[in-house]
């Protein structure tokens, strides 16, 4: 069987000319109207970014390659035929464009299972940081300690032409999604199981195996990560973690550094951090409530207490979608068909019930809906995952899928340096009419 590598550079090296004659020929063609309201409410739905891997409707919430989350459930290889899409799947659809067959989901599996190893130095720089120290900053330090490794500075400062800075480059990122969950294990059993490592299961498949080396071995938890892993894969190119992996990746940064910087985006609780966010306000709430299940009256009102006190209902709201997220609905599903009586999961059914009706009476509230936070930490918090400021970094794992398959099409188009202008406020003020 042919390599993804070489099937990739089959669809890849026409699409360069594509990209080339865009550039060349229609420069001049407008995309978007950009005014002062969008430089000054953070650019939303301005068009100036190219990404292959997923969009992102308002209505439809995110496609992969323009397959929607409920086709991909359906379409992409499983180990359960009943059961959730393989991670390593939506891979190989984000970079190659077309779907898998289980033999490509197979070869996916094997690779990154070869160049899983992660280098001893990698492991002393994360051994030298304090325990209790935030895991995501943890992981980050990791990655950034792998990034010696890197083939691509190799092959770049070796000089190389760069119409072929996407070879290496591919390789950088088989290999650091490979290490990924070692990575992401290796922290969770230090700081929480007083260093008590597990051993990879060379069986197993990429998700499965994170569980495992968490020290998760029962089949619900290996199906929960699998569906974990594929609903944060991508989410279009504009959002903090990708943007930035894009932007920092543009200045021929390794993956790497271009990856960590993405992550160290997705941790904030504006972003990433706000699954951990999500299941700490609704422990909040039972605590202060003093009951196990509060009612839809309780949760209403504390929900406008948190309001008032001018803080945010977190995982309800998106800068984008204008709908429950799809991602939402599959861990709901997920929930019911395994968790239905779980005493979290029920109260995260009625706030879903309870919310979006109260935020949609606040004007400036596009989107009272949520998102796939609202969720996430129920169901890993069912099975034993109680350590919420991890599961930031369960999210990382899986947003390297879609930020590192776009990075390798960014240098196989050859996409320059971004470098936007900025003005001050006078100037600002100036366009608008208005006195300095």
């Amino acid at each position: 069987m042919e390599t993804i590598k070489e099937r990739f550079i089959e669809k890849a090296l026409p699409k360069v000319e594509v990209i080339r004659k865009l550039k060349k020929e229609h420069s001049q063609i407008p995309v978007s109207e950009v005014t002062i309201g969008h430089v000054l409410t953070g650019m939303k739905g301005i068009v100036s970014l190219l990404t292959d891997t997923s969009k992102l409707d308002p209505q439809e919430g995110i496609r992969f390659r323009g397959y929607s989350i409920p086709e991909l459930q359906k379409l992409l290889p499983k180990v359960q035929s009943d059961g959730e899409p393989l991670p390593e799947g939506l891979f190989y659809l984000m970079l190659m464009d077309e779907l898998p067959t289980p033999e490509n989901v197979a070869y996916i599996t094997s690779e990154w299972a070869k160049r899983s190893e992660v280098p001893k130095k990698a492991l002393q720089v994360i051994d030298a940081l304090p325990t209790d120290m935030h895991p995501m900053n943890q992981y980050v330090a990791g990655i950034v300690a792998l990034a010696d490794g890197s083939k691509f500075m190799k092959a770049y400062q070796s000089g190389m032409n760069k119409k072929d800075y996407w070879d290496p480059t591919y390789e950088d990122v088989m290999d650091l999604i490979a290490k990924l969950p070692r990575i992401a294990a290796y922290i969770y059993r230090r700081s929480y199981h007083n260093n008590q490592q597990i051993d990879p299961d060379p069986n197993l498949d990429w998700a499965g195996n994170l569980a495992h080396m968490m020290g998760f071995d029962d089949d619900e938890v290996k199906r929960l990560f699998r569906l974990y892993l594929f609903l944060h894969a991508d989410h279009e190119g504009g959002n903090v973690s990708a943007h930035t992996t894009h932007l920092v990746g543009s200045a021929l940064s390794s993956p790497y550094q271009a990856y960590a910087a993405g992550m160290l985006g997705l941790a904030g609780p504006l972003h990433g951090l706000a699954n951990q966010e999500v299941i700490k306000w609704i422990l909040e709430m039972i605590k202060e409530l003093n009951v196990e299940n509060p009612t839809k009256e309780q949760i209403a009102q504390y929900v406008k207490d948190t309001l008032n006190a001018g803080r945010v209902v977190p995982g309800y709201g998106h800068a984008v979608l204008r709908k429950t997220d799809p991602r939402y609905m599959a861990q709901r599903e997920f929930a019911l068909k395994f968790l239905p009586d779980d005493p979290i999961f029920k109260v995260v059914s009625n706030v879903y019930e309870v919310v979006p009706p109260i935020l949609s009476q606040i004007a400036k509230i596009q989107n009272p809906w949520p998102n796939v936070d609202a969720h996430s930490g129920a169901l890993l918090l069912h099975y034993g995952i109680k350590q919420y400021e991890f599961y930031t970094v369960l999210f990382s794992v899986s947003r390297a899928l879609g930020v590192l398959a776009q990075l390798v099409w960014d240098r196989v188009y050859g996409l320059p340096i971004e470098r936007p202008k900025s003005q001050n406020p006078a100037w600002f003020m100036e366009k608008a009419g208005l006195k300095s």
